[in-house]
Formats: C-alpha cells, sequence, structure tokens
C-alpha cells in the first residue's frame, strides 16, 4: 500500500495505490477558482490553501481507499519541481506521517510522475516507449527504457508548451487556465488560416522551442490591434494551436522511428489538449506505432501518478531518509543523450 502526495502547484492530492497500478483512491481539491481573478497561480495564495486542505485530503484518501493509516507499507510524496512554499506542505505532511508511522519515504520528481499515469491507465503497458512529456512548466521527448532508466533526447530551449498555450490566452483575454480556453476556442476556427513559424524542425533534433512562436502570435495580435483590424479569434487559436501540436508530433514520431521504439507515450497536463491527443494518435496508427494516453483526470496534477512512481522507485530500493527538502527547480533525472 503507498500514499502518494501531490501539492507542486495549485492542486492538493492524495492517493492510496495498491502493488503499485490499482487506484484505491486519488482526492484532488483544485484551486482553479481561487486563482482565476488574478489570471493564473499567486504562489503565496496557494501554499496557504495547501495548509488547509492537506490533511482533510489525506484522511478523505484512507477513507476512500477502506484503509486505515497503520495498513500503509510507504509514503511517496512530489518534492519538485514546482512552487516551493506548495510543495513544502506536502512533503511536510509525508515526512511527519512517514515518521510517526515508521515506514519507507520515498521523494518523487513531479514530472516522472507524470509519464507513470499511463500505468494506471494502461494495466498492459510496459517499458521500453518513448514518452512525450507535455506540461505547464516543460516538454521533453524521454526514452523509458526500463522502469527506472530513461534517457532525456531533447527538451524546451524556453518556454515550455503549456506555458505557451498559458501566455496566449492571456494575451487573448481569455480565462484562467488558458491551455483548455485555447483548446476550446480553436475548435470554433480555422487551423490554417493564419501560418504561424515552427521552430528546430530539423530532422534529428529532438529540442524544442515555443518563445519566437508565442511572440510571433503576439505581434500578429498587436499589428491588426494597431491597424484595427477585426480577427477572428477562433481562427487564431486554431493556428495557434496547430504550430504547436505540428511540432510535438513530428519529433516524437521522429524520435521513435530513429530509436525503433512501436509505444509512444503521452503525459502531462498538456496531454488533455484534444487536437493533439487525436493527431498524435492519428500519427500513431498510420505508422503502426502503439499510442498511450492517460484518462483525462490522471493528465493533471494527482496523487496516483506520484504513488505510482513511488512504487517503483521503492522495488529499487531508492528511498529518501527524513531530511527530503523540497526542490522547486528540480531537473529530469535522466541520463543525458550521447552524441552517434
Amino acid at each position: 500500500m503507498t500514499l502518494g502526495i501531490e501539492s507542486s502547484c495549485d492542486e492538493t492530492s492524495a492517493a492510496v495505490i495498491e502493488d503499485g497500478r490499482n487506484v484505491l483512491s486519488n482526492v484532488i481539491s483544485t484551486q482553479i477558482p481561487i486563482h482565476q481573478k488574478f489570471g493564473g497561480v499567486v504562489p503565496e495564495i496557494a501554499s496557504r490553501k495547501h495548509v488547509v486542505n492537506i490533511l482533510p485530503v489525506i484522511d478523505q484518501a484512507i477513507r476512500d481507499a477502506k484503509i486505515e493509516l497503520e495498513n500503509l507499507n510507504q509514503i511517496a510524496v512530489a518534492n519538485g519541481p514546482g512552487l516551493v512554499g506548495a510543495l513544502l506542505v506536502g512533503v511536510s505532511a509525508a515526512k511527519s506521517l512517514a515518521f510517526a508511522l515508521n515506514i519507507p519515504l520515498i521523494g518523487v520528481n513531479h514530472l516522472e510522475g507524470h509519464i507513470f499515469a499511463n500505468f494506471l491507465s494502461h494495466q498492459n503497458l510496459e517499458p521500453p516507449f518513448l514518452s512525450l512529456v507535455v506540461s505547464g512548466g516543460h516538454t521533453a521527448l524521454i526514452h523509458v527504457k526500463n522502469y527506472n532508466d530513461f534517457e532525456l533526447l531533447g527538451q524546451t530551449r524556453d518556454d515550455a508548451a503549456g506555458e505557451a498555450f498559458d501566455k496566449i490566452a492571456r494575451v487573448m483575454n481569455l480565462p484562467y487556465p488558458g491551455g483548455p480556453e485555447i483548446d476550446r476556442l480553436a475548435r470554433e476556427g480555422n487551423e490554417f488560416a493564419i501560418d504561424f513559424p515552427h521552430a528546430l524542425e530539423s530532422e534529428g533534433n529532438f529540442e524544442f522551442s515555443f518563445s519566437g512562436l508565442k511572440s510571433a502570435v503576439i505581434n500578429y495580435l498587436h499589428n491588426a490591434e494597431q491597424k484595427e483590424i477585426e480577427l477572428n479569434r477562433a481562427d487564431v487559436a486554431a493556428s495557434f494551436q496547430r504550430a504547436v501540436v505540428e511540432v510535438l508530433i513530428e519529433k516524437s514520431i521522429d524520435a521513435a522511428q530513429k530509436l525503433n521504439l512501436d509505444k509512444i507515450v503521452l503525459a502531462g497536463g498538456v496531454a488533455a489538449n484534444s487536437s493533439l491527443e487525436s493527431k498524435l494518435r492519428n500519427a500513431c496508427e498510420s505508422r503502426e506505432i502503439q499510442f498511450f494516453y492517460p484518462s483525462k483526470i490522471l493528465c493533471t496534477d494527482n496523487a496516483a501518478m506520484i504513488a505510482c512512481r513511488g512504487f517503483y522507485k521503492s522495488r529499487a530500493g531508492e528511498f529518501s531518509t527524513l531530511d527530503l527538502d523540497a526542490e522547486p527547480a528540480m531537473q529530469f533525472k535522466f541520463h543525458t543523450r550521447r552524441s552517434d
């Protein structure tokens, strides 16, 4: 029995999983309504709400799992990357419980947790595979060789895809969170109406860059405003989204084929984007590559994925001590890709 705790941003979550993949409970308390009026997450407010929510959420997860605290065998907690104050709330709760119950503690990289969400949605999924991780803070291609051996093929040089979505949504005066709003508006537009730029398109280049695209869209909007040209906002959203999605898919397919991998796994909050999911699925099917995608609730931040990652770390004997600390700038702890 693994208790997972997640508090890296604005969701307070606790979950209990059995034997690595059987989800007994997954409780998520979101702060979206609180932060909407600010147009984004306010770190200090997020931290304070985590303090209020953490114990009730853990209690609910234990009750939903129909177990007692004494039935837990280990505790896994996301200790980075994320907002330092928010992370500290979850880490402090996990350390306290692990000490009180005298059971092992496991620190988990939040981004690795996103990859492992797929093991909860697909019971038969096994490594090796390629994972495209697309979140608000990161965009990367990962070769998952086995449960505890990863190779970073490439990542974003600047803005993450989710960050670009949120920034463009803010410029277009769309509500927070911006990513789902861009996705919704894009369904009403023509994705070929505007030809926005694609960066780093050369074959074999698995790095990403979205700052140029973001600037191009902002300039397009500002120029239209200055010239008093009435824009079709849906066309702008659809064309921007296409530029992001096409780059993500092209690089994923290129990497899978280069490594002779027959499975691609989508992970992270932006995995919930309908265009990315459907187009990547179609691209995989046309090339006879298996496609895996977590359920919507497991795309976003949740503790079940943290518990799953913690389970496989425990099998490899990777435990943490009680001096575990939050690491807000934690990097992917993967092997660096070797030059050919």
